[in-house]
């Protein structure tokens, strides 16, 4: 079972569905006239949505593979002038802490880290938590050829907090990753990343720079992060939004069964992408969000509605992540960021 029903649903329908399927239909055509043709007993055909019926089965699906990497440099704004970074590579090899301490570097944090208010046990600025997490790290500096700089905390005081700050010393790029458990009501644990030098309003793990997906993704399994968590970014609009899971778990396979249960983490993926985006559309987005999350009847209808879809379906799995990402789509555009004010 997802993450999505075992953390938020007990699946059920609803005693007002005539309401839920209004508001769906609104949201979802698609969905709707799944639902529609379920209620008037038609073939278990004519509940696939329309995308699925001129499709032939796939061994995998076809939304679960996320392009290799989807770099975009332009969105990084205001590069580092190289001057500024030439300091890093006398730190090579030197505990994290002792770099994070330096003063140079605590200057450079101002362009790395946006100015808003973070919730890591109580509201801080991003900096503050890092230095929680950072000053006393031990874990040595990295510098990768010749430009690749990262420096780890793995150990934070309270509620798990670990981090990591990345820097490629060539392009005067830099972003930060930050983990911990909340415990003010919304989907835990979480990892967010920031990066004061992005300006958008919607960002997937593939539009960053390889190097950096690299170091994250072996820094959560070295620190034991489970693949599939609830992330988030926050950049230069003093707004948390999604960090969307476009990676494919199958991908490791390589056509074995060296992963085990890809699929179904790439369902999780889809799953729990969702549950934050619920969440971020009921706290707009505020960086330092402390609610408990609100369900509603609609959302567990639609939860039905995804599951009956599905269920004739030979590709169940590949199903279900297609349209759960549809639908966190719909809830991630509900309000134009655009149209918000940024700070």
């Amino acid at each position: 079972m997802g993450p999505l029903r075992s953390f938020l649903w007990k699946i059920r329908v609803p005693a007002h569905f005539s309401f839920a399927l209004a508001c769906i239909l609104l949201l979802n055509p698609a969905a709707g006239r799944i639902a529609i043709a379920q209620e008037s007993g038609a073939p278990a055909g004519a509940l696939r949505a329309p995308e699925l019926q001129s499709q032939p089965p796939e061994p995998q699906s076809q939304e679960s593979q996320a392009p290799a990497s989807n770099y975009d440099r332009a969105i990084f704004r205001t590069p580092i002038p190289s001057d500024q970074l030439a300091f890093l590579n006398h730190f090579a090899g030197a505990k994290s802490g002792d770099l994070f301490r330096d003063k140079q570097f605590r200057k450079l944090m101002h362009s790395i880290l946006p100015d808003c208010m973070f919730h890591y046990g109580w509201d801080v600025p991003p900096a503050e938590a890092f230095n929680r997490v950072m000053s006393s790290s031990k874990t040595p500096v990295e510098i990768r050829e010749g430009r690749y700089l990262t420096l780890f905390a793995n150990h934070g005081p309270y509620l798990g907090g670990r981090g990591f700050i990345w820097l490629d010393m060539k392009d005067g790029i830099a972003l930060a990753g930050f983990y911990f458990h909340p415990t003010n009501g919304e989907p835990t644990p979480t990892v967010t990343v920031f990066s004061s030098q992005v300006k958008e309003d919607s960002i997937r793990l593939s539009q960053l720079p390889p190097d950096f997906v690299d170091q994250l993704t072996q820094w959560s399994e070295a620190t034991q992060i489970a693949p599939v968590t609830t992330r988030y970014f926050i950049g230069n609009t003093n707004r948390k939004i999604l960090l969307e899971h476009d990676e494919d778990y199958c991908a490791a396979a390589d056509g074995s069964a060296e992963l085990l249960g890809c699929e179904q983490l790439n369902a999780d993926a889809a799953d729990i992408d969702l549950t934050a985006a619920y969440y971020l559309d009921q706290t707009n987005h505020a960086t330092n969000a402390t609610a408990w999350m609100i369900v509603d009847p609609d959302q567990e209808a639609w939860i039905q509605l995804r599951e009956n879809a599905c269920r004739g379906v030979p590709d169940f799995l590949g199903c279900r992540i297609r349209i759960t990402r549809q639908r966190t789509h719909v809830i991630i555009n509900r309000h134009s960021v655009a149209q918000l004010p940024h700070k």
